[in-house]
């Protein structure tokens, strides 16, 4: 990297379950191309509906894990996930990339990359209820288990990005754009 070349941003998209998150990140990388949506890798059979994600047992993950191939991980709702070290090259490039991320591994977020920002995705309660419903991918009760973490803080003094995403989609990008790109808005 050349000293006018700036390091990438790495951007992570945090949220309740039910948000949108995938739904954000995938219109904002097709408006971005040159933002690269990092795929996490899962601890869920490859059977399980949900994101496009890399699928490995607990004992791989933890091999991978072992091996220093993620640049973040972490456990949540009973899976382990992580970011694949292959987002360092895109970064050096000055390449943006995003990443869906648990709350719990955000303090760690800026020890480890040298640029980042925290969009944290919000929609009112009725919205998540409706979109956890029509996904069909947790039973009622780990639908309500998910709605009552909804509400959750983030760490103080990381100063996440507030994106509304209870409207059409191209709302919620023009949020981010505003906010990461405001020369552009």
């Amino acid at each position: 990297m050349t000293q006018t070349e700036p390091q990438g941003r790495f951007i992570a998209v945090v949220g309740p379950s039910g948000v949108g998150k995938d739904s954000v990140m995938d219109a904002y990388c097709a408006v971005h191309p040159t933002v690269l949506r990092t795929r996490r890798v899962i601890t869920r059979s490859a059977e399980a509906v949900g994101e496009d994600s890399d699928a490995v047992s607990v004992t791989e993950f933890q091999a991978m894990e072992a091996a220093g191939e993620f640049a973040l991980h972490w456990q949540a709702h009973g899976l382990y996930y992580g970011i694949p070290t292959g987002v360092d090259a895109a970064l050096a490039e000055g390449r943006d990339v995003m990443a869906n991320l648990s709350r719990s591994v955000l303090p760690v977020l800026t020890e480890r990359f040298e640029r980042s920002a925290i969009l944290l995705i919000t929609a009112p309660e009725e919205v998540l209820a409706a979109r956890l419903a029509a996904r069909g991918r947790e039973s009622v009760e780990e639908q309500a288990r998910r709605l009552k973490r909804a509400q959750f803080q983030i760490a103080e003094g990381l100063n996440p990005i507030v994106i509304k995403n209870d409207g059409p989609l191209s709302q919620a990008i023009a949020q981010i754009d505003a906010a990461l790109q405001p020369e552009r808005a």
